[in-house]
């Protein structure tokens, strides 16, 4: 079954930071989770030039920083500093704790990149950083730059995930990675795209629950990452991001993604 969600309406602007919160979940017509598995979350990350986050803490959280556009400058109390752009990735194994700080300097492009919140298989493991150089996308054929720990990938998670990027040319026809046992969720980060005879959008996200085969088409030249994702695997529920426990309930998400939705219609008409 393929569900289809909207650009996300949960944003918090904290002035020069912005953030759109992405809840693969919640994309279920009955959710009982706001993430979907060991997929926490994905978090669609804006810092303008000049605009520093404070170092702070996480716990319990995989994250990912995958950058298409603009730099980020990441300081933290073990490795010190590293820029992630588009030719690098940084993988935070935050386990029982790690300090860092994020940074645009005045000079910087703006920057646009995607923060991914993976539940790891246990709490307070050893914390842990990668960082390294990719190898340049290619066009029409899906990159995989993430899966789980002794699997191969260029970089790893400690759970049962695989993270992939495309850069898809208006036109072009390219299958969804699959995997045996492995349900996908996938989000647009620019252009359009067509998947299932569905249209979505640069910010649509969508879920499918199978590991059957999927295609999808581009309308115009088009950005998508995709995740394979073992519903089934142990997922420990504790990051300070990830799983925040302000993160509202699924019933409450139900109404709070009605209301919003209702009010950004309002907001067109006017």
């Amino acid at each position: 079954m393929l569900y289809r969600g909207a650009k996300s309406p949960i944003v918090r602007d904290m002035g020069g930071f912005k953030v759109r919160l992405n809840m693969p979940g919640w994309l279920l017509p009955w959710p009982r989770d706001h993430g979907y598995g060991p997929l926490a979350m994905v978090a669609e990350t804006i810092l303008d030039p000049g605009r520093l986050v404070a170092m702070h803490e996480h716990r319990n959280d995989e994250i990912l920083s995958w950058v298409p556009e603009g730099v980020m400058r990441h300081d933290d109390r073990a490795t010190g500093r590293l820029v992630t752009d588009r030719a690098h990735l940084m993988v935070m194994n935050a386990g029982q704790s790690f300090w860092h700080s994020e940074e645009t300097l005045s000079g910087d492009p703006p920057l646009r990149m995607l923060q991914i919140l993976v539940r790891p298989h246990s709490v307070d493991l050893p914390p842990n950083i990668q960082y390294g150089p990719i190898e340049p996308a290619p066009l029409n054929c899906w990159r995989h730059l993430v899966g789980a720990e002794g699997e191969g990938a260029p970089f790893y998670v400690r759970n049962a995930i695989d993270f992939f990027d495309l850069r898809l040319e208006a036109t072009a026809k390219v299958a969804f990675p699959r995997k045996e046992g492995g349900h996908l969720y996938f989000y647009v980060f620019s252009g359009s795209v067509e998947v299932g005879g569905v249209r979505f959008d640069e910010g649509d996200q969508g879920l499918h629950q199978s590991d059957g085969p999927l295609d999808l088409v581009g309308i115009g030249n088009a950005l998508i990452v995709a995740f394979l994702i073992d519903p089934r695997a142990p997922a420990a529920r504790k990051g300070t991001v990830g799983d925040h426990p302000k993160i509202p309930s699924p019933v409450l998400a139900r109404t709070l993604l009605t209301l919003l939705r209702l009010r950004d219609r309002l907001r067109r008409r006017s």
